[in-house]
């Protein structure tokens, strides 16, 4: 049954490696500029990196050959439930976060999209053993969902840096 997948997963998985290492280097740069914020770090950026991680994993699961869909399930509950959690988190160290306020795209994609990408995975491994066929389809919308959230939320990180050096650049040269 995983079989029929697993070119998907290649994919899937290999996108979210290439970007966490992207994140990376937008985190460097961003400390590069001081513009690292341990607050809003834990709170914006380490998410990304635990979504693609989460993707990656998921990815590696269902590339793996498995006697039984029983474990894969799982497998992908606790990763389903362990993804709530760390929204649960997250949402808390947002919530503290006092250096910027978000807007209501942060919460759709930081605080919303993310716990109901891992709520579907969660949702897609309890179905999973009786009848395979569409929980693997929902698992599938599951971290294509987090792929996408991810691109977005990194996308947001390396344009808010960029801006923010054009301004720093702007302000150093009217002080001249």
């Amino acid at each position: 049954m995983l079989t029929g997948w697993e070119s998907f997963y290649v994919i899937i998985g290999t996108s979210a490696a290439v970007l966490i290492g992207l994140q990376f280097v937008v985190v460097t740069l961003a400390a590069q500029m001081q513009l690292v914020n341990p607050e809003g770090s834990s709170a914006f950026a380490t998410p990304n990196i635990v979504h693609f991680c989460a993707i990656l994993f998921v990815a590696a699961v269902l590339s793996s050959p498995w006697d039984s869909l029983a474990t894969v399930a799982v497998i992908l509950g606790l990763c389903g439930v362990a993804g709530l959690v760390y929204a649960g988190v997250v949402l808390r160290r947002a919530r503290r976060h006092t250096s910027y306020t978000p807007v209501l795209e942060d919460w759709i994609f930081h605080f919303t999209l993310p716990p109901i990408a891992y709520a579907i995975l969660l949702l897609a491994a309890i179905m999973l053993p009786s009848s395979p066929a569409m929980p693997l389809f929902v698992v599938a919308a599951a971290v294509l969902l987090l792929l996408f959230v991810g691109i977005h939320n990194a996308w947001d990180s390396a344009t808010y840096i960029a801006l923010n050096e054009s301004q720093q650049q702007e302000r150093h040269e009217e002080e001249k």
